[in-house]
């Protein structure tokens, strides 16, 4: 007996609408590496002008996430796929013109974890740090106390008013032409105490531990160490701190310079008086000088008129 219309209804509530968001490795794609496939859903506001094609409107939005580090995903995520919508239709709520649907997606990110190792290309090198860069994206930094220096040790570059520096710098041109890759700075590099080898090698590519992972502005940076045990507490950069004592003692030389700084402020305007009142007395005595010779000068032709 063919079933009834109401009938095929229910036999199709029971979708993927029912079924929990999930966040979670596919278990067909999960690794333990730094590249994972995560299965995600998530809630779209569809602009208007993608009524007529939501699915164009959603991957637009997905589009926006890549190379960006998303905090639900635990990861950078780097491509989406297998886009689903999780009802058969969207809502809309009240007056407002957007479609509100429920979308799942495969999303691939590149979730590095603490403690894993990985390799990068030298980029930078200083007495303080060296930066890499993995895969060519994504920048690391390897603080001074996670380098070896019992090992390895840094070596000055030529000055930049050395007259040889301008023909280095061109012959690493002409290398990093033909060769096509990126050579760190010639400001300096780090080469092994015995053999003179430089850090990298030829290749410049470096194995390093991840041991903390940094978030700014929706980017993904790691920091990493060469240290055969990196999670140490002898690499562990320890500020120094004041006693009481001393936080006290420093707070009241702070307060003895605002005083000393207060009262010169406070007898800078008797000063200023001062000079006001010592450059009147001069303009006094002047004047005072003057009258004296118009005096000296009236008393003569004075004596003359009484004699004539």
């Amino acid at each position: 007996m063919p079933s009834s219309p109401q009938k095929k209804r229910k036999e199709f509530q029971p979708n993927i609408s029912h079924q929990p968001p999930s966040k979670k490795l596919k278990e067909t794609h999960a690794s333990d590496g730094e590249f994972q496939v995560v299965k995600a859903s998530l809630v779209v506001s569809v602009p208007p002008v993608f009524a007529a094609n939501p699915r164009a409107g959603v991957d637009e939005m997905l589009d926006s996430m890549i190379m960006r580090y998303i905090s639900s995903l635990q990861g950078v995520v780097l491509s989406h796929s297998n886009l689903a919508f999780m009802n058969k239709a969207a809502v809309i709520q009240r007056d407002c013109p957007f479609l509100v649907c429920k979308v799942a997606f495969d999303a691939t990110v590149w979730s590095p974890r603490v403690g894993c190792k990985l390799s990068g290309k030298v980029n930078l090198c200083s007495p303080d740090h060296i930066s890499l860069l993995v895969h060519r994206t994504f920048n690391v930094s390897i603080p001074r106390q996670h380098i070896p220096t019992d090992t390895w040790e840094f070596e000055y570059g030529p000055a930049e008013n050395d007259p040889d520096f301008g023909a280095i710098v061109h012959q690493e041109e002409e290398t990093a032409e033909n060769e096509k890759g990126d050579d760190h700075a010639t400001g300096g590099k780090w080469v092994h105490k015995v053999t003179g080898e430089t850090l990298g090698g030829q290749t410049g590519f470096l194995e390093f531990t991840v041991i903390g992972l940094t978030v700014a502005n929706e980017m993904l940076s790691l920091l990493g160490s060469l240290q055969p045990d990196p999670f140490s507490s002898r690499y562990t950069i320890h500020h120094p701190t004041k006693s009481p004592k001393e936080a006290y003692e420093s707070s009241g030389t702070e307060d003895n310079d605002d005083s000393d700084a207060a009262s010169e402020s406070d007898s800078s305007p008797e000063l200023e008086k001062q000079d006001e009142e010592s450059d009147s007395d001069t303009f006094q005595s002047l004047g005072k000088r003057k009258d004296l010779a118009q005096v000296k000068r009236e008393k003569p032709s004075i004596k003359k008129r009484k004699q004539g």
